[in-house]
């Protein structure tokens, strides 16, 4: 496919026909906040001259700028933008190059796919660099007749931005960076049925012990706590957003009963899950928003 087409999305369009979403924050409509098409998508929300919208260690001082959360694909936040300037950005991974494992990598490791969101704080003045890149990009995506073949190079050239500015280096040019990426993408896929690390290890053609080896040098977790971690990261997920019981979302998420999901979930946040359900709506009471820690 050469242009973007209706693969961009117009003001009242459904995300699931979409690839790429452009919008400054006052002329984001609320419909893309419930859309169930946005857990595909990873997002960058670019915030200017602004304070953060996530609490800091008590021994930060928090500062007014330009700040960029990065927010992974299946946590859907609803983020308190209301009068806030700045952009959004958000993109399926399809736009990434995937051919270029070292690069992809490093866009999961900024995005923290396996945790809520992480966080860039730009400074006071305006990145000149990043904004000139942003610029060509928002330029293509308004066109009529944009081109992915020209997207997809100027959102690599965002995102390496980004990960510059995180300064540091996530991957080393050896075979484990794919082998860490292909597991990645195997959890996304088979979490809900698969709890197993031995069958992750054999679809890459390992042993589980080497498996582990390579995931606790690279991401410091072994793969059962990076499991863990995503269905946690899910479960909470479907509390804040799905509207259905407890029960349910043991049920869904491969629980043989409701008290086993409970005792996991406390294992893994400290809250049972009426504890977590509560915390979150005196959240969102307090700060109109659901990016909590």
């Amino acid at each position: 496919m050469n242009t973007l087409n209706e693969l961009i999305a117009p003001e009242d369009s459904q995300l699931k026909n979409t690839l790429i979403y452009i919008r400054h924050l006052d002329h984001c409509p609320p419909s893309y906040l419930y859309d169930p098409a946005r857990k595909d998508f990873f997002e960058v929300l670019w915030l200017k001259n602004e304070f953060p919208l996530h609490p800091l260690p008590a021994d930060k001082k928090v500062e007014k700028g330009d700040w960029i959360y990065l927010i992974p694909p299946y946590r859907v936040h609803q983020l308190n933008k209301a009068g806030k300037n700045g952009v959004l950005l958000s993109f399926k991974r399809v736009l990434l190059e995937e051919a270029d494992t070292e690069f992809a990598l490093d866009v999961f490791r900024i995005f923290n796919i396996q945790g809520e969101f992480s966080c860039i704080y730009l400074g006071r003045q305006p990145d000149e660099e990043l904004e000139k890149v942003f610029q060509l990009l928002e330029a293509e995506y308004q066109k009529e007749d944009g081109s992915v073949a020209i997207i997809k190079p100027l959102l690599k050239v965002f995102l390496l931005h980004l990960i510059r500015r995180k300064e540091t280096e996530f991957t080393t040019q050896d075979i484990n960076q794919k082998r860490i990426y292909t597991f990645l993408l195997l959890l996304e896929e088979h979490y809900l049925e698969q709890r197993k690390i031995e069958f992750y290890a054999e679809q890459l053609g390992m042993s589980a012990k080497r498996l582990n080896q390579v995931l606790k040098d690279k991401l410091q977790k072994t793969g059962i706590q990076i499991l863990h971690d995503r269905l946690t990261l899910e479960s909470k997920r479907r509390i804040i957003h799905s509207g259905e019981t407890l029960k349910e979302i043991a049920w869904q998420l491969g629980f043989k009963d409701r008290s086993y999901f409970s005792r996991f979930f406390k294992i893994q946040t400290g809250l049972t899950p009426e504890a977590f359900q509560k915390q979150v709506q005196q959240h969102i009471v307090q700060h109109e928003n659901t990016l909590i820690d």
